[in-house]
């Protein structure tokens, strides 16, 4: 079997004879070696014979000088390479409680959400990977700043002019959240009880506003944001605008009917995962702020500011990392029968990565329970180590081997033949000739009658790259909780390795030693350190910016791309970093990185392309079920084409910097069946402003990501990311739009 995987290197030929080569051979020296055989014709059963053993010769000359894929596979498992399990997906889920409680609630960890099952589908399973806290809020502080600062200084107190209760602030008298002339950069911070766990709660913040006191903004666009310090930066809270019903503190102020009554609303915040107690000038506690932004092209700003008479605040929720996965509890594997090198199989395969309280114990019969570890491989296990090692894709446990050591059977017959020479009576008592035999218990064995009992993980796979708002159902009973969604769509999960995938890896272990000192051990390390949920990796060049010492590794982590075959392409968000992941693939670098080298990962700089094209199709199409097909396999191919896994020329991936030109899409576009002529091919590059992709206006010659960049694909109706292309009639050559 040919591996078209690896790379093709030059083989010499070391025998070019072929079938009939041998049979002719086989010919001429029979006269020599059997001169009284004189009918060499084909009906004469020697002949038959030769020409039998010329074929099984020549098949044993096409295998001389190559690996056969089962040998191949054998010398990967002498270096110790395992296929590696799936990666389970990983999504944030917010869990909203259904009252509002009066002690600290917690939801523990391993509790299960699932998307719908269907006729055709699966439910797919989500499990929290820690506890999840809904604290109990109290604001200690109201500060206000005339300025913007990263690391708040220059603050005000204006806590003595509210009525401080458990959970609340009412003012003395009407207060003015910004002052009287408000503009961009005035805001207001709330420090929050440092006792209270807040981590990643949900808070709402209700306030009453005064009568009549119109703020002269667009109640649908307020220029404001809401941001929660994380220890490292500000993060923005709030997830939409229909999560403030304060409409920017303007309240119903464009409601005739309410324009003189108290009037009220909630502002819902999501609290980052991370939110520590922090020190600002003095203040001790959690951080969230009010940031008065520039408002945006035709949009009015703060007039007047915003007049407040009570601040409440409560947790109605938090938000946990989850992990696609299921919890088999206390599987029991079977009985040990005593002998070495035992292996059980669990009933789910295959196994995740292994975790808190996912361990194996040994039950020995009328003894206590026995915790055994486990291990990458048996090399320093001794007999009485309790190890054993786990084959995560195939779902098997192994126990110690026995192990017959080298040179032990040429000592055994040096024995033998020893104490044959050796009278009867000179022989020692009780000596046994097996005892010479050399062999090595590597770990120990479960004694007989022994039940294995085994807790893990189970899942994985690409198909837990969830859309958001699909993790809706509770598989867990938990009281108090009203609904559960995922906000965000599940990221970095990967499928199983492949065979060829472990070959492509093996040069590389073998080259690095498991040790990062290369740009190329970097790159080859972080894959393998991420368990498969990183797809490609680059290490870029040094900088001017960067400091000496440092590594810096853009990485690309895996995502769904069975979105790309329904025309929908893959959105930059599905690309990110998730934090577990960073974490995760950090620490397996620090453990092999040179003294004094600072690794850092980063992610490229995504930039969306929106193509609009125009082509005529062939006459045999002139059908709209026909036109509708080919055009949708058209866009099918542009959000492969572009894309950072399945795109550029040679499909392995967009290149790192390299731009796309009209002429890039009129390659891709000839290839399609069907295309008898190709109209006008415009570029209009998609960038980031704030939370929010906006589509450019007017196109462009060709679109440059930058030296750090990757170019992305995808369709979202309301900001026009995705592909158009119209279809022009055969006579007319009026665009029909599909």
């Amino acid at each position: 079997m040919d591996f078209n995987f690896l790379p093709q290197l030059p083989s010499s030929r070391l025998d070019d004879r072929g079938f009939d080569d041998l049979v002719e051979e086989c010919l001429l020296r029979i006269p020599r070696y059997c001169p009284e055989w004189t009918d060499h014709n084909i009906s004469d059963p020697g002949i038959t014979l030769i020409e039998l053993f010329s074929w099984l010769t020549d098949q044993m000359l096409m295998r001389f000088n190559q690996v056969p894929r089962k040998n191949y596979v054998a010398f990967l498992e002498l270096l110790g390479i395992r296929l590696q399990p799936p990666t389970p997906a990983q999504a944030k889920l917010t869990f909203y409680l259904s009252t509002y409680l009066q002690e600290n609630y917690v939801i523990p960890m391993g509790t299960e959400v699932a998307t719908e099952r269907t006729e055709t589908q699966e439910a797919i399973i989500f499990s929290t990977d820690r506890d999840l806290t809904v604290g109990q809020p109290k604001l200690n502080h109201f500060l206000s700043s005339t300025e913007l600062q990263h690391t708040p200084q220059s603050l005000r107190d204006q806590t003595g002019q509210w009525h401080a209760q458990s959970n609340s602030l009412a003012a003395v008298h009407e207060f003015m959240l910004f002052p009287q002339q408000p503009r961009s950069g005035n805001c207001f911070y709330l420090v929050l009880d440092a006792d209270a766990p807040l981590d990643g709660n949900v808070l709402t913040l209700n306030f009453t506003g005064a009568k009549g006191a119109p703020t002269g903004i667009d109640p649908n666009y307020p220029p404001r944001r809401w941001e929660a310090w994380d220890g490292e930066s500000w993060i923005e809270t709030l997830l939409s605008e229909a999560d403030d019903t304060t409409n920017g503190f303007s309240f119903n102020e464009n409601t005739e009917e309410d324009a003189l009554s108290e009037q009220s609303g909630d502002v819902m915040l999501h609290l980052p995962e991370s939110f520590p107690v922090s020190t600002f000038a003095a203040y001790r506690g959690r951080w969230i702020r009010c940031v008065l932004t520039e408002p945006s092209l035709h949009q009015p700003a703060y007039s007047n500011p915003p007049r407040i008479k009570t601040i409440a605040l409560q947790a109605i929720g938090g938000s946990v990392q989850a992990s696609q996965s299921v919890m088999v509890r206390e599987e029991l594997l079977g009985a040990s029968n005593g002998k070495p090198g035992q292996s059980f199989q669990v009933e789910t395969a295959p196994i995740l990565e292994r975790r808190e309280q996912e361990e194996l114990f040994v039950f020995p019969p009328g003894q206590l329970p026995e915790l055994w570890e486990e291990v990458a491989d048996f090399a320093d296990s001794e007999p009485h180590d309790r190890h054993y090692v786990v084959d995560s894709l195939e779902g098997t446990i192994q126990f110690g081997p026995l192990v017959r050591e080298p040179q032990s059977l040429k000592r055994q017959t040096q024995t033998r033949a020893y104490l044959q020479k050796v009278l009867p009576e000179e022989r020692s008592p009780g000596r046994d000739l097996n005892t010479q035999m050399m062999e090595h218990q590597y770990g120990a064995i479960p004694p007989r009658g022994a039940e294995i009992v085994f807790s893990y993980r189970t899942g994985g796979g690409k198909r837990g790259n969830v859309q958001a708002g699909t993790l809706n159902f509770l598989k867990t009973a938990i009281p108090y909780v009203d609904r559960v969604t995922n906000h965000e769509a599940a990221v970095n999960g990967a499928d199983a390795e492949s065979l060829e995938q472990a070959v492509l890896r093996a040069p590389s272990m073998l080259r690095s030693h498991d040790r990062a000192v290369t740009a190329s051990d970097f790159e080859a390390l972080t894959l393998k350190g991420s368990g498969g949920a990183i797809a490609r990796s680059h290490c870029s060049p040094m900088s001017d910016d960067r400091p000496a010492g440092s590594v810096s590794v853009l990485v690309v982590p895996q995502a769904n791309t069975d979105l790309i075959n329904l025309g929908r392409g893959i959105a930059p968000e599905n690309f990110y970093l998730n934090p577990a992941l960073r974490e995760q693939v950090l620490k397996y670098l620090d453990e092999r990185r040179l003294l004094g080298t600072q690794v850092q990962l980063q992610q490229p700089n995504y930039m969306g392309v929106s193509v609009q094209a125009e082509v005529t199709l062939e006459p045999t199409y002139n059908n709209p079920s026909a036109q509708a097909e080919i055009v949708h396999s058209l866009q099918v191919a542009l959000y492969r084409y572009l894309n950072p896994l399945t795109g550029g020329p040679d499909g392995q991936g967009w290149p790192l910097g390299r731009p796309v030109y009209p002429s890039d899409i009129m390659a891709i576009l000839q290839q399609k069946a069907g295309i008898q002529y190709l109209g006008a091919i415009l570029l209009f590059p998609i960038q980031k402003n704030g939370q929010t992709w906006e589509r450019q206006t007017t196109p462009v010659p060709f679109i440059d990501p930058g030296p750090l960049g990757l170019l992305c694909s995808w369709a979202n109706s309301q900001a026009r990311t995705g592909h158009s292309v119209n279809v022009l009639a055969l006579q007319s050559l009026t665009p029909t739009r599909i």
